[in-house]
């Protein structure tokens, strides 16, 4: 984060600061500090230490006039492997409420993501245990505790293993007499099978939706649900009354990292079919579309460029979500056969079954039709970040600012 020049809007000041000598375990962890000063411009300046870390070199704090907290930064401190929009209370933001989340194992790095990117939001513990017949033996520790609280629930619903045992804990949740009970599952499981084609077929994302829909009602009334890029749109109906789902999208993130690349001038973002052009074009429609489509040859069906051109053009496919990743690796190969320069792809949720994404690799040799040069994913689905982590052409976009404002709603 730069200095904040005095003649901005918002008075503000830079300060350079030395080593700062402590004990080693006074630095161990983050603390806060607050205090005022009145050397800027002659007004009253107030300024917060978030963190201090052990590491060389100089700080620098920047000085806000309007109060906000700040961070303590370090010139030299190396980025994280997940890319992380700005907190709410380095926004300036304030709290509207104080949030208990609570996660389940799978989701515990993102729950401390969020955690970090707001003072607003306390993280809780369950303990997952099972018994010898291997049914979940749950514990919420400190019920008593959230009594009167704003509570939420950070759910992985990654296999039907783990959905039993969750959901017990979500509809115990809200009966202990909280202020208001919300449900943050970034991955929808199954909305893929949202429809029937055939008599006989269960569309098992309507059932899903009715199951959520029941989850008890707490002091405030029904449960808040927040949940990220669902496949299909018609699926927002499938809730009933008794829940409020809250629709958002990791498309903001793929945004703010297309401005950050050198080449973000010359970008064209490509769909793989109309359904994702449905679901996407209006919040990505200030940059050239491509369209692409399946047609039907014989007993096959390949992937052509419906509209749009892709020449000389760094191309991101973009969809909600990537299992086999056929689809995606045909798109690529039609692009790169129409003069694409470079391909990237984004989805929101890597599902990667069978550890398909090794079938994505690197472009190392300028060679789009061999390889992407960035593939972008969300921390929605935890197993899959743990899988690619530090694996180009992988990058990790994190959902945990997204959450920790919707908490804030």
């Amino acid at each position: 984060m730069a200095a904040i020049s005095p003649a901005t809007a918002t008075t503000a000041a830079s300060l350079s600061l030395p080593q700062l000598s402590s004990s080693p375990s006074s630095l161990s962890s983050p603390f806060s500090l607050s205090f005022k000063t009145a050397t800027v411009g002659g007004r009253c300046v107030r300024c917060g230490v978030r963190s201090l870390e052990n590491q060389s070199g100089h700080r620098s704090l920047d000085f806000l006039s309007n109060g906000d907290p700040i961070s303590l930064i370090s010139p030299n401190s190396s980025s994280s492997p997940i890319s992380m929009s700005a907190s709410a209370s380095e926004s300036g933001s304030k709290c509207s409420k104080r949030v208990c989340l609570f996660h389940s194992d799978e989701t515990r790095d993102l729950a401390e993501r969020i955690v970090a990117q707001s003072d607003c939001i306390e993280l809780r513990s369950i303990n997952w245990k099972k018994f010898d017949d291997g049914f979940p033996n749950l514990f919420i520790q400190n019920a008593q505790g959230i009594r009167g609280q704003h509570v939420a629930f950070l759910a992985s619903f990654s296999s039907p293993a783990v959905i039993f045992e969750q959901l017990s804990v979500i509809y115990a949740l809200p009966k202990l007499f909280v202020s208001s009970f919300t449900l943050v599952l970034p991955f929808f499981p199954t909305g893929t099978s949202e429809r029937m084609e055939d008599e006989g077929d269960v569309a098992t994302a309507f059932t899903l939706a009715r199951i959520l829909s029941n989850i008890p009602a707490s002091r405030g009334g029904p449960t808040s649900l927040v949940t990220f890029d669902i496949h299909a749109l018609q699926e927002r109906f499938y809730f009933g009354d008794t829940i409020l789902p809250c629709f958002e999208s990791g498309i903001p993130l793929l945004k703010n990292r297309l401005q950050a690349l050198p080449d973000s001038d010359n970008i064209s973002i490509a769909f793989p079919d109309d359904g994702a052009w449905k679901r996407f074009h209006k919040q990505l429609q200030h940059y050239p579309t491509i369209v692409c489509n399946k047609v039907r040859m014989g007993d096959k069906r390949i992937v052509r460029i419906k509209e749009g051109d892709a020449e000389g053009r760094h191309v991101v496919i973009v969809d909600d979500l990537v299992q086999s990743g056929g689809t995606l690796i045909e798109c690529q190969k039609v692009l790169a056969a129409h003069g694409a320069a470079k391909i990237s792809a984004y989805v929101t949720h890597g599902i990667f079954p069978k550890s398909s994404w090794k079938r994505f690799k690197l472009d190392t040799k300028g060679d789009p039709a061999e390889g992407f040069s960035y593939f972008w994913i969300t921390d929605s689905c935890g197993l899959t970040v743990k899988e690619v982590m530090n694996k180009p052409p992988f990058e990790v976009l994190s959902l945990a600012g997204s959450i920790a404002s919707a908490l804030q709603v």
